[in-house]
């Protein structure tokens, strides 16, 4: 079994709010309800059991829908790769820990640690405000590999239900609600790699239900000082207290340590010299635990839901950079990070449906405290302090999202959003220093049904997200963008495709390279291409799907210092932006004949020419990695065999300032399932 073999459903909407939910059968799978009036909408409302409803073709946004069984055919070895492998995702993964988060980049967002994705998983946010390595640090180590349903990811800034962090888009995340009996997984693979997981669960009707999960994983790494252990454990819980009454809580356990390999050079990555290891002691650990309790209330046309959560979390990492030409801690030293946060946070909102419309008014409110702490290090021992700060941020938001059938062809989304952050910096011995910033975010979109199967829609939005360095200057403006988009939907025999032309217009630009945390700040861009998207089958056993970027990114205005230590400034107007591609794209052909047992999967995925942090004009040539996998039932256990980068295909996955972060070598994964 690939390592992240289950997600769980990600809506459009975020799942802690009051969105629009979908309908069960009596079996409990979701119906069809993806029709321009759904005038069912009332009895949908009435049968939820669920967090939120999924991506609508109907919805004249762009979203990518990756259901389960594809999740779990993919031989992704990380959250981050799977979204690579199977949702036309930008990824650049760091390579040095499974909680030192990796780059997942939408439409060329992708400053760091996945900071421009906002993600939230069964209605709490992932990402870290009042981070000192990153604003938004988005770990997706956290999520739990078990018990998937689905997810969606939706692209730009263009749902009211979300504020900081979505500026790129949203990845929602939901898990098992309940399930019967309990299924238990074993996986083995290259480089060491050993899994065992354990979910089980009850189904009591209106009684309650739940899922009770653990699991265990260590790898060595394809490269020496890679080896980590990740632990994890989950909980959801829910029970009926009255007709249309529910309350639904869960957690999220997480815990990993590892040792980082670091970087290499540019030389010694074209040499191949992936035996290199920068500094023995490199290496860190983190821990998360979330915890939120939901109360849901329905009635004939009303929804109101309220969720409250609560996150807890800590790292510490030493990593070494090597010495190389440009801006880097040390010039060879080792650095040490700490983040000590704990964090609270609600929101309410109720919905109204009618066979026409739906309106969604509600309010949320968050608090984080963080404590950072950098130091210079030998061998994990401090040599000197770089920076002891603590960061507050209370943020609020009241938002208004609808839609309207005007007529059976013709549909308008609206929203509205208000976000207010105020952050306060408490540096060691130094002055407190607040700053409050208001952000007002109009959405807007319309689809029209040109016939049954094809459909126009367009949109226009704004949103933004904090600048990275908040924590110790709250003065900072939020990074903001106006999003524009205009595409074709077609929906015909099981076919579904969609083609859809996009700009981004970015204010208060900021970029910061990721392994040696310099940041500019106050500059302007632009993002502007195509997204391309299609499921077909082509006979009755094999369907192609596949999710594709061409990406223009580039810098209209921004002054850096400069890159050579020589104190000069480097103007990167014009110049593309820093950490994107001129493409990304996945694509696979499924076979999965309807009266055989053996499924197979032959996919890709491939990416443009590539422009790393801090070499202004430089392009990267791009590459593909070819993945395969199969699954076959054999005498009530499934037997799951997958081999990612089939070819051994030599590729970088981050370049910053003349260091490479490796891509991995050919890794084959095999798991046995079986139903206890």
């Amino acid at each position: 079994m690939p390592s992240i073999h289950a997600f769980v459903q990600c809506a459009i909407r975020a799942g802690l709010v009051a969105s629009v939910p979908v309908a069960l059968t009596a079996q409990g799978r979701p119906t069809n309800t993806d029709s321009l009036t759904r005038r069912d909408s009332i009895a949908r409302l009435k049968a939820v059991t669920v967090v939120a409803a999924p991506a609508e073709r109907s919805q004249p946004v762009s979203a990518t829908h990756i259901d389960a069984a594809t999740i779990r055919q993919t031989p992704s070895l990380t959250p981050y790769d799977l979204l690579r492998q199977v949702g036309g995702v930008e990824v650049h993964e760091q390579g040095q820990g499974p909680g030192f988060a990796s780059n997942a980049s939408l439409r060329g967002f992708s400053s760091d640690h996945s900071t421009d994705l906002a993600t939230w998983v069964d209605g709490v946010p992932l990402n870290e405000p009042v981070n000192g390595h990153a604003e938004g640090y988005n770990d997706l180590s956290v999520l739990f590999p078990g018990g998937v349903q689905d997810m969606d990811i939706l692209h730009g800034p263009t749902s009211a239900l979300f504020g900081n962090f979505a500026l790129a888009g949203v990845l929602n995340v939901r898990t098992l609600e309940r399930m019967r009996g309990t299924e238990a997984t074993l996986s083995g693979g290259s480089f060491g790699r050993a899994e065992g997981m354990v979910l089980t669960g009850f189904d009591h009707g209106s009684s309650g239900g739940g899922v009770l999960g653990a699991r265990y994983q260590r790898e060595n790494g394809f490269r020496p000082n890679a080896r980590y252990d990740v632990a994890q454990g989950h909980a959801r819980l829910v029970r009926d207290l009255a007709p249309g009454v529910t309350l639904d809580g869960g957690a999220e356990l997480y815990g990993g340590s590892w040792n980082s390999p670091g970087f290499l050079s540019e030389d010694e990555f074209v040499r191949h010299e992936y035996d290199i290891v920068t500094n023995p002691t490199d290496g860190g650990y983190k821990r998360r635990a979330q915890e939120r309790l939901t109360l849901r209330v329905l009635t004939s046309d009303l929804a109101w839901r309220t969720t409250a959560y609560a996150t807890q979390s800590r790292w510490q990492l030493f990593l070494t950079i090597p010495p190389a030409g440009g801006r880097f801690e040390g010039l060879g030293s080792q650095t040490e990070e700490e983040d000590a946060r704990i964090g609270y946070g609600a929101t309410s909102a109720l919905t109204r449906v009618t066979p026409r419309t739906e309106l969604t008014v509600g309010a949320e409110s968050r608090w984080d405290r963080s404590e950072y702490e950098n130091y210079l290090t030998t061998a994990r021992s401090r040599d000197s302090t770089n920076a002891l700060v603590t960061g507050r941020q209370l943020s609020g938001a009241v938002f208004v999202q609808s839609h309207a059938d005007v007529t059976d062809r013709w549909r308008i989304d609206a929203g509205l959003r208000y976000d207010a952050l105020n952050t306060r910096s408490s540096p060691d011995l130094g002055e407190i220093i607040a700053a409050t910033h208001g952000l007002l975010s109009p959405k807007l979109g319309s689809l029209v049904r040109v016939t049954d199967d094809l459909g126009i829609h367009a949109n226009v939005s704004r949103g933004f997200r904090s600048a990275n360095g908040v924590i110790s200057d709250p003065a900072l403006v939020p990074i903001t963008a106006w999003a524009y988009e205009a595409g074709l939907k077609l929906d015909r025999d099981g076919t579904s495709a969609s083609v859809a032309l996009f700009r981004m217009d970015v204010s208060n630009e900021q970029t910061l390279n990721p392994v040696t945390l310099v940041s500019t700040n106050g500059g302007a861009s632009r993002r502007q291409g195509v997204e391309l998207e299609w499921r077909v089958p082509v006979t009755p056993q094999f369907t192609t799907s596949g999710s594709w970027t061409f990406n223009d990114a580039r810098y209209r205005r921004l002054v850096a210092a400069g890159s050579e230590g020589d104190g000069r400034p480097e103007i990167l107007d014009g110049r593309r932006v820093f950490n994107t591609a001129s493409y990304v794209g996945a694509s696979a052909l499924e076979f999965a004949p309807r009266d055989a047992r053996l499924r197979l999967r032959v996919s890709g995925n491939w990416i443009g020419a590539y422009s790393p942090f801090d070499e202004p004009g430089v392009l990267v040539g791009g590459y593909g990695l070819m993945h395969l996998s199969a699954s076959v039932p054999l005498d009530g256990v499934e037997v799951e065999a997958g081999v990612r980068n089939a070819l051994d295909r030599a590729y970088p996955e981050l370049i910053a300032g003349h260091t490479v972060s490796p891509g991995s070598a050919r890794t084959l994964v095999v798991s046995v399932r079986a139903r206890l």
